[in-house]
């Protein structure tokens, strides 16, 4: 069974990406009424407020193959105990981005919760992209294309050795929904990682519906839980335009749905992270309106 309380954690990170902006994307998604939505669902709602995090017109410019890596790792490190504490406090941690290397906090609090127990974390990562490069293979240096990496135990220390151990997820249950664009380099990376990716050809050919019954599979076989990481340039930019890095050719607003309605129906969903809404290119706040939808569908909202 779920918990009936939810403990928000806004994450305002931006420095792990190039285009600025996603900075303003928890409290977007809180403008766009994400409390109140869920409250209506009869949870109970603690919002823990944004975790610290440093503004990059303080720390100068930066050029590095792991651009802001200390400061994201701290910020990382923050999520990463109070998504640990929210578990071992029976509550859902609902995680709002910022850009996605948050991720790496987000995952590694829900592992850490299992992994104390003798347990291991299943993770479903909806997105548009892989986010499986290393510094040496990044051709921005951008941090938010590697936390994927960095759950399964490729990357920085600092972000792959946060609790002490590493991989924060077995990539045999990782399952990776909705890539449209990969880095040359990252290809061979991914390929060899043993993680499941399902491409929009996959769900073009196959189905929505095929495709994620596939995905729970993956991501729940041994595992005490799934999180799921919802970055929302998997959904079109004709449905979703106020991203972090559009890509045109993705999953519709039915198939979103769908995907976010047969995760609550598992019941096995642990924590949830929305990341890379970027208020700056939306259209009067759409993308976070939708974000907010696609929330109360894995958690429960039906049409009947």
């Amino acid at each position: 069974m779920r918990p009936k309380h939810i403990a928000i954690i806004g994450a305002p990170l931006d420095l792990g990406a190039g285009r600025r902006g996603v900075d303003m994307g928890p409290s977007a998604v809180r403008v766009a009424n994400l409390n109140g939505r869920l409250a209506e669902l009869g949870y109970v709602v603690e919002d823990l407020g944004n975790v610290p995090v440093v503004q990059r017109e303080s720390q100068g410019e930066v050029h590095s193959r792991a651009k802001y890596l200390p400061q994201i790792a701290e910020t990382c490190i923050t999520v990463a105990q109070m998504v640990d504490q929210a578990l071992g406090a029976g509550k859902f941690p609902l995680v709002l981005g910022g850009d996605h290397s948050i991720a790496v906090g987000t995952v590694s609090g829900a592992s850490h919760h299992f992994h104390r127990r003798g347990g291991k974390l299943g993770l479903i990562w909806i997105d548009a992209h892989t986010d499986m490069n290393t510094p040496d293979s990044s051709p921005s240096g951008n941090v938010h294309g590697m936390p994927l990496a960095c759950c399964i135990g490729h990357g920085p220390q600092e972000l792959t050795g946060i609790f002490g151990y590493s991989p924060k997820v077995d990539p045999a249950n990782v399952a990776l929904v909705g890539i449209r664009s990969v880095d040359t380099a990252e290809r061979d990376i991914v390929q060899r990682s043993g993680v499941h990716a399902f491409t929009m050809r996959d769900i073009d050919e196959r189905g929505m519906r095929s495709v994620f019954e596939e995905a729970i599979r993956v991501a729940g076989a041994g595992t005490a839980g799934i999180h799921v990481s919802l970055d929302m340039d998997a959904v079109d930019p004709q449905e979703a335009p106020g991203v972090g890095t559009p890509v045109q050719g993705g999953i519709t607003y039915r198939e979103a749905h769908l995907a976010m309605e047969m995760l609550g129906d598992t019941g096995r969903v642990i924590a949830l992270e929305v990341v890379e809404v970027n208020p700056v290119i939306d259209e009067v706040n759409r993308t976070a309106i939708l974000a907010v939808e696609l929330v109360m569908s894995a958690m429960g909202k039906r049409i009947l």
